[in-house]
């Protein structure tokens, strides 16, 4: 079962806590005192009371040694300069030493980092988290926030050099052709291709049907002039009825020859892509031409206005996260719930590099916490370790006035009892 902590409460009820119980510590104490006293006076008139006496007399022994320890613990008892006593004001720098390597040795090893991450399911938590559309907005809006300072931060020239070298570098270092020669494929499996052949040729008889006239107008102007106009709209018609209905019959017989014509025109083109060094250098060449081009300024300029203007939008006060940025990230939160592999792959991750990173620094950490203790002033120190372990401290105080009335009571059975 997993100890829950409880929310600290704040000096003043600390205070008021520990005030509590030294009254009742100090209360118990003198009431000893006082009954010792009655009964020691009543003792010649009612002899029973000599067992009241022997056990209050030890009662306020018990009690004043219990007193002197915890008071010794955080200062001088009555301000007297008794050896080993105030034990935290004067050794605050071995406290803090001995409480740096108690932590470093038993608490930041890696095998109670990784039990302890492990119990705590990391990753099943974050993703929780951020599926919930209120804890999504939130993380949304630091995003935006960071990517809004972060761009006005960086001078424009800069900016545009970086998206020159992530765009216009990498592109330059690819080669074109065997990436073309991938795509061409894909599109030309399954013969998915001829659905575009047909679309194609439909829009080529379209514009056949369209333009007529324009057709005849152009046969009857590239035609001589001995040539007389009736000839020329038995060209006009014969050579549109033979285009269309070639296109007609390309369009209705799958196994039309140009359509195989097609099909090995484009797996010729597919291999000499992936394997031509002389279309791979073509491709080169005429990537080079487009990358150098104004065209490819044009672009960066384009991208760096948008990220500018966004930039600009999301650091305005009070813009509202981005909705859909908002919804992004509830739903890769709901994602990663539903995917317990990658909620076991991102655990093993995020434990392995926390681990690590605890073991590799934890003498860091000891050396932080003596340091922090070294570095409070004595009496600040006392007060603050009195506040948080002074009332249970009083227990003490209140056990040993009571074990020793039982033990003055023992006692004094025992000198009865003996001759």
């Amino acid at each position: 079962m997993t100890p829950e902590l409880l929310p600290a409460p704040d000096d003043a009820a600390r205070q008021a806590r520990l005030d509590k119980m030294r009254a009742r510590a100090t209360g118990l104490l003198v009431a000893a005192a006082v009954v010792f006293l009655v009964s020691r006076h009543y003792t010649p008139v009612y002899p029973w009371l000599d067992w009241v006496r022997a056990a209050t007399e030890a009662a306020m022994v018990g009690g004043l040694a219990d007193w002197f320890a915890v008071t010794a613990l955080f200062r001088r008892p009555l301000g007297l300069p008794i050896p080993h006593t105030a034990i935290i004001m004067t050794q605050r720098d071995r406290i803090g030493r001995v409480l740096g390597n108690f932590v470093q040795r038993h608490f930041l090893t890696r095998d109670v980092v990784e039990a302890e991450l492990r119990r705590l399911h990391p990753s099943e938590r974050l993703a929780r988290w951020l599926s919930t559309p209120d804890n999504s907005a939130r993380v949304a809006a630091l995003l935006q926030s960071g990517f809004a300072r972060t761009v006005q931060a960086v001078p424009d020239e800069e900016f545009r050099a970086l998206i020159r070298r992530a765009a216009v570098e990498r592109v330059e270092k690819t080669l074109v052709a065997p990436i073309l020669g991938d795509v061409l494929e894909m599109v030309t499996s399954d013969d998915r291709h001829h659905e575009f052949l047909d679309q194609a040729l439909q829009l080529v008889l379209t514009a056949l049907a369209e333009n007529r006239e324009t057709i005849r107008a152009q046969i009857h102007k590239e035609s001589p002039w001995y040539v007389p106009g009736v000839v020329d709209n038995a060209i006009y018609k014969q050579l549109l009825r033979a285009t269309e209905k070639t296109l007609a019959d390309v369009r209705a017989d799958a196994a039309h020859p140009l359509r195989v014509t097609v099909d090995n025109e484009l797996r010729a083109l597919v291999e000499k892509l992936r394997h031509s060094p002389d279309m791979s250098a073509k491709a080169e060449q005429l990537k080079s031409q487009l990358l150098n081009a104004d065209v490819v300024e044009g672009i960066v300029d384009g991208v760096w206005d948008s990220v500018r203007a966004s930039a600009l939008r999301y650091g305005a006060e009070g813009e509202a996260p981005s909705a859909g940025l908002v919804r992004g990230l509830s739903a890769a939160g709901t994602a990663l719930l539903a995917n317990e592999a990658v909620l076991a792959e991102l655990d093993e991750t995020l434990i392995d590099a926390v681990a690590d990173a605890a073991e590799r620094n934890r003498d860091h950490v000891g050396a932080l916490i003596a340091r922090t203790v070294q570095a409070w002033d004595p009496s600040v120190a006392a007060a603050r370790l009195e506040l948080a372990v002074g009332p249970d401290l009083q227990y003490i105080r209140i056990n040993g006035t009571l074990v020793g009335a039982l033990a003055g009571l023992g006692l004094h059975a025992l000198a009865k009892a003996l001759p």
